[in-house]
C-alpha cells in the first residue's frame, strides 16, 4: 500500500491503514523522538500520539509534502512540547538519571575484566558528554542537528520539517557545528574526558 493509498484509507476511518502506517513509520517515529527525548520511554510515549494526532488530523494533511515529512514535522513538534511540558526540568532530570545510569556501567565495565577497559570507558565518558554538548544547544539547533545526524535527513528535508528555507537550516546545523565544537575543546581543555 503507497502513502497515497494510506493516506485515502485513513481518511475513510480504515483500521488497517493505521496499522499499515505504524507498522511503516514506528522506527522512524520513534528515533526522532528519542534524538529529541534521549529517554527511550518518553520516546515511545510520544510515538503513540504522533499516531494518534496523525489519525486525528488526517483529512488537513496536504499531499504537497510527503507523508515522512508530515510525520517528521509532528515528531518534532510533540517531541519539543513534551520538553517543554515538563518545564524542561524534567528532559534535565532524565538526562542525569541517564548519566548516573552510564556512570554505574562505566563503573561495570571498569571493574569487568575486558581486553581493553580503558578504552571502553573512554568511548562511555565521550558519549556521555556529546550527549551533554548536543542537550544544551539552543532549541532550533539541537531539532536541526538531531535530524541531521540521527536522522540522516537532508537539508531540504529538515528544512521542509522544520518549515525553514534551506539556507536558515544550514546557518543552524553551522551554528550547531561551532558551538558543539566549542563545548567539546573547552571539555578537552579541562581533561573532562
Amino acid at each position: 500500500m503507497s502513502d497515497i493509498e494510506i493516506i485515502e484509507q485513513l481518511k475513510q476511518g480504515n483500521e488497517q491503514a493505521f496499522r499499515k502506517l505504524v507498522e511503516s513509520y514506528r522506527k522512524l517515529v520513534v528515533n526522532t523522538c528519542y534524538g529529541l527525548l534521549h529517554n527511550r520511554e518518553d520516546a515511545e510515549d510520544v510515538a503513540q500520539d504522533v499516531f494518534i494526532e496523525v489519525y486525528r488530523s488526517v483529512d488537513s494533511f496536504r499531499a504537497d509534502a510527503k507523508l515522512s515529512t508530515w510525520l517528521y514535522r509532528i515528531a518534532v513538534n510533540r517531541s519539543l512540547n513534551h520538553i517543554r511540558d515538563n518545564k524542561k526540568h524534567r528532559w534535565f532530570s532524565l538526562f542525569e538519571s541517564d548519566v548516573k545510569t552510564e556512570n554505574k556501567k562505566l563503573l561495570q565495565v571498569e571493574s569487568s575484566l575486558t581486553d581493553q577497559p580503558e578504552f571502553e570507558l573512554e568511548n562511555k565518558q565521550r558519549a556521555i558528554i556529546l550527549h551533554q554538548a548536543i542537550g544544551s544547544l539552543p532549541e532550533k539547533q539541537k531539532v536541526a542537528f538531531s535530524l541531521s545526524k540521527y536522522e540522516d535527513l537532508s537539508y531540504q528535508e529538515i528544512a521542509e520539517v522544520m518549515e525553514l528555507s534551506v539556507s536558515s537550516v544550514e546557518s543552524l546545523l553551522f551554528r550547531a557545528k561551532k558551538n558543539l565544537q566549542k563545548k567539546l575543546y573547552t571539555c578537552y581543555k579541562k581533561k573532562c574526558m
